[in-house]
């Protein structure tokens, strides 16, 4: 089954039982993307390691044998 199948049954479920229709596939992506993006930011403070811009640093350091001056 896939899953728009899933959320279509879902929703005629919820329909008949007079409760609220489940939220549709893909509606609060961008909001996980987000939360992991800030929880992996949290845990590099924690770590003391710099929250931003550590993979443009990484590249830097790779491609010209050098650190960048960090902003």
């Amino acid at each position: 089954m896939s899953i728009t199948q899933q959320y279509l049954l879902d929703t005629y479920r919820a329909r008949q039982h007079g409760e609220a229709a489940p939220p549709a596939p893909g509606a609060h992506d961008w909001q996980v993307a987000r939360e992991l993006r800030e929880h992996r930011q949290f845990r590099a403070v924690l770590a003391g390691r710099p929250a931003h811009g550590r993979i443009r640093a990484a590249l830097a350091r790779w491609l010209h044998g050098r650190p960048r001056p960090s902003c």
